[in-house]
């Protein structure tokens, strides 16, 4: 039962950061030019680590306030997921050639520090993703399984960021690939509805039995 969860968690958590966003561009590039890569992928995980912890925390304090605030927030998260969900499955089927754009100028320590600062948490979708999503998520499990299921979602971060930074040159150019990336967003599109319907569920048990 520890390890569904834990892989629940896991799928979860690679799931909401598999796309290529501002982090995942930002590991791509310095994995590439072989700047400060490991340390880029190391920023982002204490990063999304720190947030998932507080994301689950304060979630967790705000579900338990009144019934209202639960159903509240877990309808939140239930229509970001959907939306979530059906802009992969949009992406999957339009045919788009992102080009990744290289800085062969190597940049400093402190200007990655700042980068990878300004990246992670001026960016509203991390707050939404962390609080709304993951902390929504995660009050479905209590004790142990909770512990297993937060796990999960901090190792799939760890995980993820470090093999995008050390295979960042073989896997820019194959994430880039028309069919690859489709099948990628199909399922990220298909994890995300079925988080979503695990969510009704399990407010349907919680108020109707």
């Amino acid at each position: 039962m520890s390890i569904l969860v834990l892989a629940k968690g896991f799928s979860l958590g690679l799931s909401m950061i598999l796309p290529i966003g501002a982090q995942n561009s930002m590991i791509l590039n310095n994995g590439i030019n072989r700047n400060f890569h490991l340390t880029t992928a190391t920023l982002f995980a204490i990063y999304d680590i720190s947030l998932i912890g507080l994301g689950v925390i304060a979630s967790g304090t705000l579900m338990n306030t009144s019934d209202l605030m639960y159903s509240a927030l877990t309808w939140a998260g239930i229509l970001f997921l959907l939306a979530y969900g059906s802009m992969s499955f949009k992406q999957a089927f339009t045919l788009n050639n992102a080009d990744v754009n290289q800085a062969a100028k190597k940049k400093s320590l402190k200007y990655v520090l700042i980068t990878s600062l300004l990246v992670t948490f001026l960016n509203p979708h991390v707050y939404i993703d962390t609080v709304m999503v993951l902390g929504s998520v995660s009050s479905q499990y209590h004790g142990s399984a909770k512990v297993y299921f937060v796990l999960g979602l901090m190792s799939a971060s760890v995980v993820w960021f470090y093999c995008l930074a050390i295979g960042a040159a073989k896997l820019s150019v194959y994430l880039s690939r028309p069919k690859v990336k489709q099948s990628i967003d199909v399922i990220i599109g298909l994890i995300m509805w079925l988080v979503a319907y695990s969510l009704f569920d399990s407010w349907s048990v919680k108020f109707y039995g």
